[in-house]
């Protein structure tokens, strides 16, 4: 996975943390927990705070 798949990314955050809030994590979390997936491959400097805003939104509609 790479930053811009922000559906992708949704769906195993909610796979791995179904008890987590995704509005109430901080985007340095959300980067973090991101990079730490098994199936992501790409560098923190291709994110930005929209691409964050994204995957939250998105993984809010998969919760």
């Amino acid at each position: 996975m790479k930053w811009t798949d922000t559906i992708d990314i949704a769906i195993a955050l909610a796979d791995t943390m179904p008890d987590q809030d995704p509005m109430a994590v901080r985007f340095t979390d959300l980067m973090e927990w991101v990079m730490g997936l098994p199936d992501f491959a790409d560098v923190p400097e291709r994110c930005n705070e929209k691409i964050l805003e994204a995957i939250q939104m998105a993984w809010m509609d998969e919760r």
